[in-house]
């Protein structure tokens, strides 16, 4: 699958999305704020919120926020789960096309979703909606595999090529090996140089919650379905083997902070 069609796999599974899916430390927001310079009720531009898991922490602190999303059903979910939040408004659109009634946003953010958009007009488009001093906030995650790390991540690669063989499977990269956004952000040369943070934290799963994660990757869901299918059987099968029947898989995020020159 090309991006475009790997972007919408999202849509086949909204409430396993929505609850599956970790969330992100409370210091990313935390830091985000302060990279950014938010002024209090700021206004923010949000790219693809899926089901709003980013978006709430974010309305918690008061802003007023334009959220757009590619996904019917995803961005249903989201209203759900924000209506609460009347500063709040989920825009079912592609970001590439849809445009705001008014631009001159505070920040625009984008949490795990950014790469989804397109590389060509990605940064000219954002530093058109924000407003001068503006600021680009861009968190991106990842599966690692920092020293020590549980050794079923090294492990499990015997299923997937047992399934589905191809060069790339191989285990998470070390947290070290991950680049952040600072140098593409840099090249645009419309922003200034950006902030860079790095968190790390660990989520533990059961066999069941573990699978429901992976049937929400773009990459599982693209399987043809006997080959998925078969490919969770043998994750299960390896999990339930274990004395404690649980895997601790760790995350990273990179916030990349950069104001518009």
């Amino acid at each position: 699958m090309n991006r475009e069609e790997l972007r919408a796999t999202f849509e086949e599974v909204p409430e396993l999305y929505d609850r599956a899916r970790p969330l992100y430390p409370p210091q990313v927001f935390d830091d985000l704020v302060g990279f950014a310079r938010l002024p209090e009720g700021g206004r923010i531009l949000e790219i693809g919120p899926g089901t709003g898991q980013a978006t709430r922490p974010l309305a918690e602190r008061g802003y007023s926020i334009v959220a757009v999303e590619l996904g019917e059903q995803l961005a249903e979910v989201a209203r759900r789960n924000l209506a609460s939040f009347p500063n709040v408004e989920i825009v079912r659109g592609n970001f590439e096309t849809w445009e705001p009634e008014a631009t001159g946003f505070d920040a625009v953010v984008a949490f795990t979703a950014f790469h989804w958009i397109d590389p060509e007009s990605r940064f000219v488009k954002v530093a058109r909606l924000l407003r001068p001093g503006g600021a680009l906030a861009i968190v991106e995650t990842q599966h690692v595999l920092p020293t020590g790390s549980d050794s079923f991540w090294v492990e499990v690669q015997d299923d997937y090529d047992a399934v589905v063989p191809d060069p790339d499977n191989r285990p998470p990269p070390p947290p070290e090996e991950v680049f952040d956004l600072s140098k593409a952000i840099e090249a645009s040369g419309l922003f200034e140089p950006a902030t860079v943070r790095r968190y790390i934290w660990e989520v533990t799963y059961a066999v069941d919650d573990y699978l429901a994660v992976l049937d929400t990757y773009s990459g599982h869901r693209s399987m043809k379905e006997d080959e998925r299918l078969e490919l969770y059987r043998r994750i299960r099968r390896r999990i339930e083997a274990r004395p404690e029947e649980r895997v601790t898989k760790s995350y990273l995020a990179i916030l990349n902070a950069a104001r518009r020159q």
